[in-house]
C-alpha cells in the first residue's frame, strides 16, 4: 500500500516537528518544510536516524517563489499529496493590546500566519487533487476565538487566527470531497508557548495526526480541540 504522504510548513520544531514525528511512526512519506535550512536538514536527520521516511523541502509561506518551488519538488519526488499541514506561523506580539498595536506588525503577521496559508493551500492544490482522500489542515488558535468573553492578549497573532478559520471554512466550501480544518492544538511547551504551558508539543500534535489519518472524510469546515469541533 502506497504511504501517506504529508506536507508540513514550520516543522523544524515545536507542534510541526512532532506531528512530522508521529506520522513517521504510522509509515507516513513525510516532507518537512522549513525556512531555515540548517533547522530544517537537522530535524529532518534526526527523524530519518529514528527510521522515519522524512525530507526536508526548504520554504518561505510569505513567498509565492519559495512555495512553487516546494509544490514542483514534492510533485516531482511524491507524484500527490494526500495531506498538507499548514502550521507555519509567527508571534511577534504578546504583550501590549489592540490600542498600541503597530499595523506594520499586524501586516507581518497577516503575511505569514494567514495569507501564507492562502498562498500555500493554493500551490499545493494541484498535487492535492491527485489524492483519492486529500485533507488539509491548518493550525489555529484558542486566541482567534469569538466565542466567549474578549481577550486582549496578542491581537495581531488573535486577528490572524480568526482570520485563518474563516479561510478554513472558505477552502473547505470550495473543495467538495477534500477534508478542511482547522486545530487549536492548546498551550503547549513550544518556543512559542513557553515552558509555563501544560501541555506537551506531542499532545498538541494529536489532533493533527488524527485528521491527517483516521478523520472521517466528511469532516470538514470544523474548528476542533481534542479530536472535537468546538466553537469559533
Amino acid at each position: 500500500m502506497n504511504p501517506l504522504r504529508v506536507f508540513i510548513t514550520g516543522a523544524a520544531k515545536g507542534i510541526g516537528f512532532e506531528t512530522a514525528r508521529l506520522l513517521g511512526e504510522r509509515n507516513a512519506a513525510v516532507f518537512l518544510g522549513a525556512r531555515d535550512p540548517h533547522r530544517g536538514d537537522a530535524a529532518a536527520a534526526k527523524l530519518r536516524a529514528a527510521g522515519h521516511s522524512v525530507q526536508y523541502v526548504p520554504v518561505d509561506v510569505t513567498s509565492e517563489a519559495s512555495l512553487q518551488q516546494a509544490a514542483a519538488h514534492i510533485q516531482e519526488h511524491a507524484g500527490r499529496l494526500d495531506v498538507l499541514i499548514n502550521n507555519a506561523a509567527i508571534l511577534l506580539d504578546s504583550e501590549g493590546d489592540v490600542l498600541g498595536l503597530n499595523a506594520s506588525t499586524l501586516h507581518r503577521t497577516l503575511d505569514t500566519n494567514l495569507l501564507g496559508v492562502l498562498r500555500a493551500t493554493q500551490a499545493f492544490l494541484s498535487s492535492l487533487r491527485q489524492s483519492p482522500a486529500p485533507r488539509i489542515i491548518n493550525v489555529s488558535s484558542g486566541a482567534g476565538q469569538l466565542d466567549g468573553e474578549p481577550q486582549l492578549w496578542a491581537p495581531a497573532y488573535s486577528i490572524s487566527k480568526t482570520g485563518l478559520n474563516m479561510l478554513t471554512q472558505q477552502f473547505a466550501g470550495a473543495l467538495r470531497g477534500y477534508a478542511v480544518n482547522a486545530v487549536c492544538p492548546g498551550w503547549c511547551r513550544t518556543d512559542m508557548g513557553g515552558q509555563e504551558a501544560p501541555h506537551s508539543a506531542a499532545d498538541g500534535a494529536d489532533t493533527l495526526v488524527w485528521l491527517a489519518t483516521e478523520a472521517p472524510q466528511t469532516l470538514t469546515g470544523q474548528f476542533l480541540r481534542a479530536r472535537k469541533p468546538i466553537p469559533w
